[in-house]
């Protein structure tokens, strides 16, 4: 239905675009984006751009047409105040039509067709929502804080003829669900709009001014703010996405050849849906990256293939040794002893104590913490580590500062699953334990984000972690030629 009345809603509401200036109208420039038959409707951009004014314009004057139901929906709402309710019984009050809706404290109908405005809150709503018949339109406001599990849920709740989502929202990251899901991997039967605030031609005077006060003082800001391109980096994780494109071949852009030991990265899947993992590197140099699928009691099959790997390259095994994963030294084992080769392999316990507990975390400076008192346990000193080569790194390409093989990395482009592994590292963010040790943000944590379990990204820090050979590798290797 709203497809069908989409055509005379906008020739209704924007004739009067020429007419007197005090006339109140939708936004022109946005006349083919309401006008195109599509699933969803994906209206983004920086502030002041008119996005929401126009979708509560055009939402009411569909309402006036015919009978809908729009379901206006936000990640968090705890009161009617917090949804587009204000934003709708404005724009009814510009255009003149306060008679002709019902306006309650917690809804809005159409006296006439019978039209109707729910409001809810996605985080704590999602399941009643599923239940919710005959919805026309979901307009989801401030979409960036959308997650995939919603999504999934929302989509198929959809289920009208000629239903469609309006997702509305200013970019915040690169790696937000949203934006990947709707901007950069676009799916069938879907129109998105990019605009910003020199498309609209509502401004005052003095919001032109603070915008443009804004560009003199901080051009990356006001980029973000007022033209809508997302961040790459987020200050709250560990290793920021900006630090990791700049590691893309960085090999090739500093003239360095990889040396050194070659290392294999294994992360065991702990769950039917968890993938397993495996990531080699040369040296700072990570050359390959591969991911499948495999049930628990398909081990055996994984670890050969790892091995399989390592063989290939000459490398050794870092693998996760905690809960499935306990097991995969024994099939390495016995793998070396089918194929007649000394492939070494050495466990990566993340709950484990960290290496060289007594050393201050930067050597340069005598009152830096140690490295028992800062680190947790080794996954966060491992991560942290490999934070501080991408740094290195990004500060060797982007500024030409100089430093050792050893204190950078570089991922070669032919590696599989590239964009994936870039998010993947960029995600994670910092925690801290009661003593105030710096973690690495948990899984159970990252699942209630609605972000899967990062199995590639901790396979390459594992190929990556600092390792004591000089203690711990020779009592292992002791123990498997005893």
């Amino acid at each position: 239905m709203p497809n069908q009345m989409n055509q005379a809603a906008a020739d209704r509401s924007q004739t009067s675009t020429a007419a007197r200036k005090d006339k109140a109208t939708l936004n022109p420039a946005l006349r083919s984006f309401w006008l195109t038959p599509a699933r969803n409707r994906v209206l983004y951009g920086g502030r002041s751009s008119s996005k929401s004014w126009d979708a509560a314009g055009f939402a009411i004057f569909l309402a006036t047409q015919c009978r809908i139901r729009v379901l206006c929906a936000r990640q968090f709402q705890n009161k009617i105040a917090e949804s587009v309710y204000t934003l709708l019984k404005i724009q009814i009050g510009r255009f003149g039509l306060d008679n002709e809706f019902i306006i309650t404290e917690n809804s809005i109908r159409h006296k006439r067709t019978g039209s109707e405005f729910m409001f809810y809150g996605l985080w704590r709503h999602i399941d009643e929502i599923k239940s919710l018949e005959g919805i026309d339109i979901c307009w989801i406001e401030e979409a960036h804080n959308l997650t995939q599990e919603q999504w999934d849920i929302l989509e198929p709740t959809l289920r009208k003829e000629g239903s469609q989502f309006w997702i509305i929202f200013n970019p915040r990251l690169t790696t937000d669900f949203v934006y990947r899901r709707f901007v950069t991997n676009t799916p069938p039967d879907t129109i998105k709009r990019q605009i910003n605030y020199n498309e609209n031609p509502f401004l005052s005077a003095t919001i032109l001014k603070v915008i443009e006060a804004k560009r003199k003082e901080d051009e990356d800001e006001y980029r973000h703010i007022y033209l809508g391109e997302p961040l790459e980096d987020d200050d709250a994780v560990i290793i920021k996405r900006s630090w990791i494109r700049a590691a893309i071949d960085a090999h090739k852009k500093l003239g360095i050849q990889p040396a050194g030991r070659k290392r294999v990265g294994f992360d065991v899947a702990d769950s039917g849906e968890d993938k397993n993992a495996a990531v080699a590197a040369h040296g700072f140099l990570a050359t390959h990256v591969d991911e499948w699928k495999a049930r628990e009691d398909e081990l055996l099959k994984s670890a050969g293939r790892v091995h399989a790997l390592a063989r290939e390259l000459g490398a050794s095994i870092d693998y996760d040794s905690i809960g499935v994963g306990a097991f995969a030294g024994a099939h390495f084992q016995a793998l070396n002893e089918e194929f007649g080769t000394r492939i070494d392999y050495f466990k990566f316990n993340a709950g484990g104590a960290v290496l060289n507990p007594d050393d201050r975390i930067d050597e340069n400076d005598p009152e830096a913490p140690t490295n028992k008192d800062f680190y947790a346990n080794l996954k966060a000193q491992t991560w942290w580590d490999v934070s501080r080569r991408f740094r290195n790194t990004f500060n060797a390409v982007e500024k030409g500062h100089e430093f050792r093989p050893d204190d950078l990395i570089s991922i070669s482009s032919e590696c599989d699953h590239l964009d994936r592994l870039i998010d993947e590292l960029s995600t994670p963010r910092k925690d801290y334990d009661n003593a105030g040790r710096s973690k690495v943000e948990s899984k159970k944590d990252l699942d209630k984000r609605d972000i899967p379990s990062p199995n590639l990204a901790d396979a390459f820090v594992m190929a990556f972690a600092p390792r004591d050979y000089g203690t711990a590798a020779v009592m292992f290797l002791s123990k498997r030629h005893r």
